[in-house]
């Protein structure tokens, strides 16, 4: 018998295959089309283990499908803007170019070696000239849609990575890139406005029936709908002066607005220096406000963490009642939600009754459940009947309202009689109404780096702030940039210096580039159309192959590029680019390569197993079937060369 030699019998199976172009798209409408895509890499050296397992999966699912007599897309690119290509070129005294382009050919050479089944004449590259083109082109439409903003607010700011982050790049404080702590600063930026989608978003989970209800879960919870009750408050002016405001709370739970007995500030709102300044308090306040921008607001909002908070010596006025309530300022509060205020109600808020232990406050009860034994009535200083009851810790259930007013003896909860008849009221009374708040933030896409797409925009003393016009597209990146010697965009004269478009006389460029996140929002239709000089792609194209029949990817990315990729693929369409709603119909997120430890692989724990050392050894067929047998695809896999091994005699 001929011994089993796969370094003969792959390469050989692998030029036939190159040479009749069997892995060329044909586009013959006549049979069913099927897209297959893994979620392309970023070229940041060669590929490891757990790109072998996802790009085997999908290389399975395609071969299969083109077996089976569909039209098969299965292209494969490269995410090739973002930070370890210009951090490698400062470190290394080269260019984020050369870095990026030799480590494709690096990964390229290694899919060619493992015999995947791309077609190579459709490769998509990010930091190719003729990509982000398209990607400056679609920011220049939405911009036209209203979609595109420029405002100064609390940003995530990366001290290690110099560069601030969205929302979503930010995981219990830390950065998601390099996982340093993440601060809160002050600054204008760009941002796209994906929050004028939150409720299609929302709503549009229920047609992902081909997704883990998993992801679709942490979606839902990102963009954290919640119904309620806008309330204003009246800020009391202070002493000698008549400088009443109104101050407006979000709160899904109105009914509880009898057991407000304190009201809170988060420490960026921009009240808060107004009402302290020139008073005995704004020491306090103050050194309360810069303690809290040196945690982030991530973590300062966990349950667990000791509360901190000061006076203002300020008051608002219940709305349904008329009482006078302290103003304070808490850490535990942030501006990312709501209107950055809130009706501190003790008994029904753990967090606001630790507050209110810690400082003395007042816990009033206004709601009780059926059980609840009630203590003899008491008065308090204002004479005011208290029932009082021996908890340890906030009521948060639905239950009874007491001390409620003519609300008293209704059920109490979020859409109960309680709240509908208490907003009625408020609308009334001109003093509230009926709301919907979402806890998804507009999407910060501007970043203080040069490895990236440049933001198409001009500033003018004469005209403002001007978009490129896109005849002018593509706002090229400079080539001759020494990020070793600290030069950025910003300092690069020939870039940065330039004519407006409006008046012909002299501007300046934005020198911020976009977060990679917007070119892997729309490559996957790209790829329907990647050699058109016109569009970013043919809408007829897209409309033929999308959506994306399989897509694989780590679930890391559920509330960042699948968020996205969801707001583009609706943008566009609104735009009449696309016919369709969803941008993936299936998604499998495979699990992680674990090392024979059980430890997850990694480069900075040295315990990646090289795939091309493993093909050496033992074939690209042994190293394929292995990693499909050895575990399901959305379980972890520990890796066990023995299992290899085996696989290979087996073969």
């Amino acid at each position: 018998m001929k011994a089993y030699n796969p370094h003969e019998i792959e390469p050989r199976w692998q030029k036939a295959w190159d040479e009749s172009g069997l892995n060329t798209v044909r586009e013959d409408e006549s049979k069913p089309k099927k897209y297959v895509l893994e979620m392309f890499p970023y070229p940041s050296g060669d590929i490891h283990m757990g790109h072998v397992r996802n790009y085997t999966i999908g290389d399975v699912i395609a071969r299969y499908s083109k077996m089976r007599g569909f039209d098969v897309l299965h292209p494969m690119g490269w995410d090739a803007f973002g930070l370890p290509a210009e951090n490698a070129a400062i470190k290394h005294h080269s260019h984020p170019a050369k870095w990026t382009y030799a480590n494709i050919e690096t990964q390229k050479a290694s899919f060619k070696r493992m015999g995947l089944s791309y077609d190579w004449d459709r490769t998509v590259v990010a930091c190719d000239p003729e990509y982000y083109r398209w990607g400056q082109w679609i920011f220049l439409q939405f911009w036209k849609r209203g979609l595109v903003e420029r405002r100064e607010s609390p940003v995530n700011w990366c001290p290690n990575c110099k560069t601030v982050l969205a929302n979503e790049q930010v995981t219990e404080g830390e950065c998601w890139r390099c996982h340093g702590a993440v601060e809160k600063r002050d600054l204008t930026q760009w941002y796209f406005k994906i929050t004028d989608y939150a409720q299609e978003l929302l709503d549009d989970l229920d047609q992902l029936d081909g997704w883990p209800e998993r992801v679709k879960q942490m979606q839902a919870n990102w963009i954290g709908r919640s119904e309620g009750a806008e309330v204003d408050f009246e800020l009391l002016p202070a002493e000698g002066k008549d400088d009443g405001q109104t101050i407006t709370v979000f709160t899904t739970r109105p009914d509880t607005l009898f057991g407000c007995s304190f009201f809170l500030l988060a420490p960026e709102s921009k009240l808060v220096p107004e009402l302290v300044a020139g008073t005995e308090y704004e020491a306090e306040v103050m050194a309360l406000v810069e303690a809290a921008s040196k945690v982030s607001a991530v973590e300062r909002a966990q349950g667990d963490r000791e509360k901190h908070g000061a006076f203002t010596g300020r008051y608002v006025v219940n709305p349904v009642n008329g009482e006078k309530v302290p103003v304070w300022v808490a850490d535990y509060i942030v501006a990312d939600y709501g209107t950055g205020a809130v009706m501190a109600v003790p008994c029904g808020d753990q967090r606001d009754f630790e507050f209110a232990r810690k400082y003395d406050l007042p816990i009033i009860p206004i709601i009780l459940g059926e059980d609840d034994a009630l203590y003899p009535q008491l008065k308090d200083e204002q004479n005011r009947v208290v029932t009082t009851v021996d908890w340890e810790k906030s009521y948060e259930a639905e239950g009874k309202l007491v001390q409620s007013g003519k609300y008293t003896g209704m059920v109490g909860g979020k859409h109960s009689p309680a709240v509908d008849a208490i907003i009625g009221d408020l609308e009334a009374a001109g003093k509230g109404k009926k709301s919907v708040q979402f806890r998804l933030r507009d999407w910060l896409i501007s970043r203080q780096r040069y490895w990236g797409n440049p933001i198409p925009a001009i500033y003018c003393d004469k005209c403002g702030l001007v978009p490129v016009p896109e005849e002018d597209l593509p706002v090229m990146l400079p080539k001759d940039i020494d990020l070793s010697a600290g030069e950025t965009l910003a300092t690069h004269e020939e870039f940065a210096k330039c004519t407006c478009p409006k008046c012909g006389g002299p501007a300046r460029r934005e020198t911020d580039t976009m977060d990679t996140f917007t070119c892997s929002s729309w490559y996957y239709l790209r790829y329907t159309d990647p050699h058109n000089t016109e569009l970013p792609f043919a809408p007829e194209k897209a409309n033929r192959w999308m959506p994306v029949d399989q897509y694989i990817g780590g679930i890391e990315h559920a509330i960042l590029h699948l968020l996205y990729s969801r707001f583009f693929t609706k943008v566009l369409r609104d735009m009449g680019m696309v016919d369709f709603d969803e941008p993936f119909k299936n998604l499998l997120c495979q699990g992680m390569v674990l090392d024979e430890h059980g430890d997850v692989m990694s480069k900075s724990k040295g315990n990646v197993i090289s795939p091309e050392d493993m093909i050496a050894g033992y074939g690209a067929d042994a190293v394929r079937a292995y990693i499909l047998f050895m575990a399901p695809p959305d379980k972890e896999l520990q890796w066990n060369e023995d299992g290899l091994a085996g696989m290979y005699k087996f073969l």
